[in-house]
């Protein structure tokens, strides 16, 4: 049985040994960002901080250790809005403008980037890594770590925007460089990819005053950069695969730093959210499990839920009742009649 749970202090170290095979801006492998990262997201699930500024992190272990002697085999998070006044979402907008020439009758279509910002911002989702000595493990890991954040939505809406966007890395050199930035971020500010990365999620105020506001023709970079616009780096193909199947679409939009591309869907049409149930803990024996599902103490809309868990197992749920066994009963901090949130995960997803 696995156990999903919100991030804490006690799991820098954990955190720090996973983000070693991310290290992103939203992972980085730095000890100090990382302690900040996660006393921003107690902060969140205690509901100490404005929307805007609201970053929960989920970690997965395996049931049964003692707090603080887990192991963290992953991670997940959700910024409950990417985007605002104070810091806009940017991105190019991925664009195909048509030309014919009558006099030569030749027809030409050119790739198209435009900038954009979003003032009122999204949902994102991100940040999901598998310690890669477990990314073969049978409980399919990643998939628990994709599903879980769609279960805090479901169980707390109002917290999250109508839209839900997943920014997904593109292919990278082995150094980690983009060459869509090297091609053309580069000319405009002077820095590096990671520099300019990093400035980005505490001022973006550059962006505005470098970046052209007119279209870029990408038939202007070199043809190896080209085809890397809006395309899907190796290491998280499956993470597309599983965002198409919950209902999200390229939106042919992409990251401005690194040509990532951006899916995105309206949140109450995702899958996974749909599919998120009320049900109670049956008082009786465990019935024979027919399911694989993550499930939820269910606290509602409180505005100060109490700490957030979720366990990972089959189980069986029928007439609103789910039969947990005593582990999982104990590790949610369940009793018989009490009220849950089901997920199923071995669903479409």
């Amino acid at each position: 049985m696995f156990l999903i749970r919100e991030a804490a202090a006690e799991d820098l170290d954990g955190l720090f040994d996973v983000a070693a095979y991310l290290d992103s801006v939203n992972l980085p492998h730095d000890r100090a960002r990382l302690r900040e990262i996660i006393a921003a997201s107690e902060a969140s699930f205690a509901g100490q901080c404005d929307v805007a500024d609201r970053r929960f992190v989920f970690v997965l272990t395996e049931a049964g250790n003692d707090r603080g002697n887990d192991r963290v085999l992953g991670t997940s998070m959700i910024f409950a809005q990417h985007g605002s006044r104070r810091a806009p979402h940017v991105f190019f907008d991925v664009l195909d403008e048509e030309r014919y020439s009558q006099t030569l009758d030749r027809h030409v279509t050119h790739r198209v980037l435009r900038i954009g910002y979003n003032y009122k911002g999204l949902t994102e989702i991100g940040g999901l890594v598998v310690h890669p000595d477990r990314r073969n493990d049978p409980g399919q890991l990643g998939k628990l770590l994709f599903h879980v954040r769609f279960l805090y939505i479901a169980l707390h809406r109002a917290l999250f925007r109508d839209d839900v966007l997943s920014e997904l890395m593109p292919p990278l050199q082995p150094d980690g460089t983009s060459l869509l930035w090297e091609a053309l971020g580069r000319k405009f500010t002077g820095l590096s990819y990671q520099e300019a990365d990093r400035l980005s999620h505490e001022n973006k105020e550059f962006i505005r005053a470098l970046f052209p506001e007119e279209p870029i023709y990408a038939t202007l970079l070199p043809a190896e950069v080209q085809t890397l616009i809006g395309e899907v780096g190796p290491q998280t193909k499956g993470v597309e695969k599983m965002l198409r199947r919950a209902g999200f679409h390229y939106a042919h939009r992409i990251d401005p730093f690194d040509g990532g591309p951006h899916f995105q869907a309206r949140l109450d049409e995702v899958l996974p959210v749909r599919a998120t149930r009320r049900a109670r803990v049956a008082d009786g024996p465990v019935a024979a499990p027919t399911a694989r599902f993550l499930i939820a103490p269910d606290d509602g809309e409180l505005p100060v839920p109490r700490s957030f868990r979720a366990v990972a197992l089959a189980a069986s749920v029928e007439d609103g009742l789910v039969a947990l066994p005593p582990a999982a009963r104990a590790a949610l901090g369940v009793e018989p009649g009490g009220p849950v949130a089901v997920l199923p995960i071995d669903a479409p997803v």
